[in-house]
């Protein structure tokens, strides 16, 4: 995990019952604590693998970019729902997840940068396209389907 920007992310913001989330759940301390910022127009976040997080010797381990993809999406559909740097997001759900390798993510110490928006738009849902690049190179990219839980679900 990486962050250097000031202002609270987007995971940190949500109902601390929603902070749970294997990949970006700010009170699960098990798992990948990705934190994702609003910059403009765009989503983004930075996150460095563990050197364990591999699929082959020198590539990171494709089920962790899946994961990195939907949890950025994820965050960037609730943002949508609740602009704003205070505003309480609403918590989302993964109705639909794509992912297209590019070329291998490599694992050598650099961080995996993620960047999203928001492509498509209605009450509940949000389409969210997402980047996943190394040093300005795409090694990924995703789309998810965010959807808005209504206020009764849990």
């Amino acid at each position: 995990m990486i962050h250097s920007d000031p202002s609270p992310a987007i995971q940190d913001r949500y109902d601390p019952a929603f902070q749970v989330c294997y990949g970006c759940g700010a009170r699960n301390d098990a798992g990948l604590q990705l934190k994702s910022y609003v910059q403009g127009d765009r989503v983004v976040a930075r996150f460095r693998p563990d050197d364990d997080q591999l699929g082959v010797p020198g590539v990171v381990y494709g089920g962790l970019i899946a994961s990195l993809v939907d949890c950025h999406g994820i965050a960037t559909g609730a943002a949508h729902f609740a602009p704003g740097a205070d505003a309480t997001p609403p918590r989302c759900v993964t109705a639909s997840l794509h992912v297209d390798y590019r070329k291998p993510t490599p694992l050598d110490g650099r961080p995996i940068e993620l960047s999203a928006s928001v492509v498509e738009a209605s009450e509940r849902k949000a389409v969210v396209e997402v980047t996943v690049s190394v040093d300005d190179e795409i090694t990924a990219e995703g789309r998810v389907v965010a959807v808005r839980l209504r206020d009764t679900a849990a």
